[in-house]
């Protein structure tokens, strides 16, 4: 006869079998649902059709906005998504205002650059007193010790100028020039990029360019396959719809 221990241990068995079935049906279906999300919806058209789908519902309105959202799919240990891409025709939805921590030589090369703001220790403390706006901040690392002091404040906003952000260099009049002309994106919470890429007026050619530099800098960020990286893409419009491109 088996002892009460050996009775106990196979009256487990079923649910540890059971419990066996759960992991290995939910590892299922996370797979199925992974493969889902990289694989093109039927309804998806090429990124040449998607492009003539919106220029014709934004008709008259060449100035209205391209935007281009990206559904990722990251695999463990992905950092943040995010970057910055110089697009090959320029788009702005609004002008960008740099600010430049540097001193001497190199605070000039930075004005001669575009920066709009360009200071040294005294611009710490007014940032500090919240005297200053600006969109991006640029440092050398010799500022680097000095910026330090307001990085509670800078850093909640994304402002901070890090060497891995590469918002930090000696060769500051070349980060100004990319700074001012670079298109910047973020992943939201869901890993979804929303992105203003180009103006409806754009030729089909230079909005398709555009998106394909963006593209190339999300699929950077991937630690693993940049082929499993990237799942559902649309285009979009000020007044069109979402577009889902199959070929992005």
């Amino acid at each position: 006869m088996l002892s009460r221990a050996a009775l106990a241990s196979t009256r487990a068995w079923p649910a540890i079998r059971t419990a066996a079935a759960c992991v290995a049906l939910r590892h299922a279906s996370n797979s199925s649902s992974s493969r889902k999300r990289n694989e093109p919806h039927p309804n998806s058209v090429p990124l040449e059709k998607a492009i003539s789908i919106l220029k014709a519902y934004e008709v008259g309105q060449p100035q209205q906005t391209v935007e281009l959202h990206v559904h990722c799919v990251p695999g463990k240990g992905q950092p943040p998504i995010r970057g910055s891409c110089v697009l090959p025709r320029a788009y702005r939805s609004a002008p960008i205002r740099v600010l430049v921590f540097a001193e001497g030589a190199q605070a000039a090369e930075a004005r001669d650059a575009g920066a709009d703001v360009v200071g040294g220790e005294e611009l710490v403390a007014l940032v500090a007193a919240g005297q200053v706006e600006f969109d991006k901040c640029l440092a050398t690392p010799g500022m680097l010790p000095k910026v330090a002091r307001i990085a509670r404040l800078l850093g909640p906003k994304g402002l901070m100028p890090t060497v891995n952000k590469g918002t930090v260099s000696d060769e500051i009049a070349q980060l100004v020039r990319f700074s001012k002309n670079a298109q910047d994106f973020r992943a939201d919470r869901a890993n979804i990029v929303h992105a203003g890429v180009a103006r409806i007026g754009f030729s089909a050619p230079d909005i398709a360019a555009n998106v394909a530099a963006v593209m190339d800098s999300i699929r950077a960020n991937a630690v693993d396959s940049r082929a499993r990286f990237v799942g559902r893409v649309y285009l979009s419009s000020t007044r069109g719809p979402g577009v889902q491109v199959a070929d992005a």
